[in-house]
């Protein structure tokens, strides 16, 4: 079974993601800052990461750079998850090392098969 790691500061859309994906057969892990996300990551190696953009502290372009660049983490898929539909935050998420990008209301759906699909590649 699949761990994904779930990062967003809103209590709300953790627990959505979670239920979405936890009702997908995957296992989950959640952090409400990127700090814990990061922390989550080198200790647990989750097979994918759902990293929002716009957090208090270090924010999920921060967090994401900081897992590329980290030997332990680099290989984990980072999925950037935010309300933001813009052209510039999402070349702004691949420069950091995310691999996908996804604009909240994400359908459930919509949501596995692109973590399928990331994690098959």
């Amino acid at each position: 079974m699949s761990t994904i790691l779930i990062i967003d500061d809103s209590p709300t859309e953790l627990h959505l993601f979670q239920n979405m994906l936890e009702k997908n057969g995957f296992d989950t892990l959640v952090a409400d800052s990127g700090e814990e996300g990061v922390r989550q990551a080198k200790a647990s190696k989750p097979d994918c990461i759902l990293m929002d953009v716009v957090m208090p502290g270090m924010n999920g372009f921060q967090a994401t750079r900081k897992l590329s660049k980290d030997a332990v983490t680099a290989t984990i898929p980072v999925i950037i998850i935010t309300t933001k539909d813009q052209e510039t935050d999402k070349i702004w998420g691949m420069r950091q090392g995310a691999v996908e990008y996804i604009v909240k209301p994400v359908a459930e759906k919509q949501l596995v098969h692109l973590i399928n699909s990331v994690m098959a590649r």
